[in-house]
């Protein structure tokens, strides 16, 4: 397996409406005691990830603040408008434009994500020789999500949104998580050639792998082999359902 340099990138500039608070950051909600982002940081630094990216918007100053404290070697980029994953993708570029190797892109409001499955993740990515790879997970429930449709050879054919499904579409299980691993110099090749022409008039990262589909590059997927671990964190609720999670693996591990 050829040994390739790693960097990680992880999504932070998110809002949060549905968490009903203006003043704070959706990834500095706490889980125990610490900011969603901090679980992430650890697993992007367990990695040996030789950069450590986090991308910061909504309520910067904040988020900067505690990443400096708590994960010092970690570098900051801004999003100053909210612009769709994609466009926060495209604000790394000055910052990765000299590092050769593989980006895992993180979200930073999925707490319950392990070194484990990142690294299978990784080694999937090497192993495959693709150009990308998506973390997936198969849910009982997929309503909402974005489905994986795979090819024969089990390569990732296209990602269909809910509202495009057909009816056999929407009956797969498999979904996208929204995590990761990508050659840098392809991501950034597709970043360049993705638009804002849909209704939100932003710029999505999954856009990209219509890019990637159309040069033939392959995209590959690995399945979670515990569905918790990618959940995000929207609302209240979710964020209950995450710290529950956590105290059991807590008390599983003592």
């Amino acid at each position: 397996m050829k040994m390739k340099q790693l960097a990680s990138v992880i999504m932070a500039a998110g809002k949060g409406t549905r968490m009903k608070d203006p003043t704070k950051a959706k990834v500095m909600y706490e889980v125990l005691g610490k900011p969603m982002i901090h679980y992430v940081l650890d697993v992007a630094f367990a990695l040996h990830s030789h950069r450590v990216v986090v991308i910061t918007g909504y309520q910067r100053e904040a988020v900067m603040s505690y990443i400096k404290q708590s994960h010092p070697s970690a570098e900051l980029v801004v999003q100053a408008e909210q612009l769709g994953t994609g466009h926060a993708m495209m604000q790394t570029r000055d910052a990765l434009k000299n590092y050769e190797g593989d980006i895992v892109v993180l979200s930073g409001d999925v707490p319950l994500l392990t070194v484990q499955s990142m690294q299978q993740l990784i080694d999937h990515q090497r192993t495959t020789n693709a150009s990308a790879t998506i973390l997936t997970a198969e849910y009982s429930d997929p309503t909402g999500y974005g489905r994986i449709v795979r090819n024969i050879d089990g390569s990732v054919k296209k990602i269909v949104e809910q509202k495009d499904a057909t009816d056999a579409e929407r009956q797969i299980r498999e979904i996208n998580s929204g995590i990761y691993v990508f050659d840098r110099e392809k991501l950034f090749e597709g970043l360049s050639n993705i638009n804002s022409n849909n209704a939100q008039k932003e710029y999505y990262l999954t856009d990209v792998f219509e890019y990637f589909w159309k040069h033939q590059w392959k995209v590959a997927a690995l399945k979670a082999e515990h569905p918790e671990e990618i959940q995000g964190v929207n609302t209240l609720e979710q964020l209950a359902e995450v710290q529950s999670v956590l105290l059991q693996r807590q008390d599983a591990s003592t």
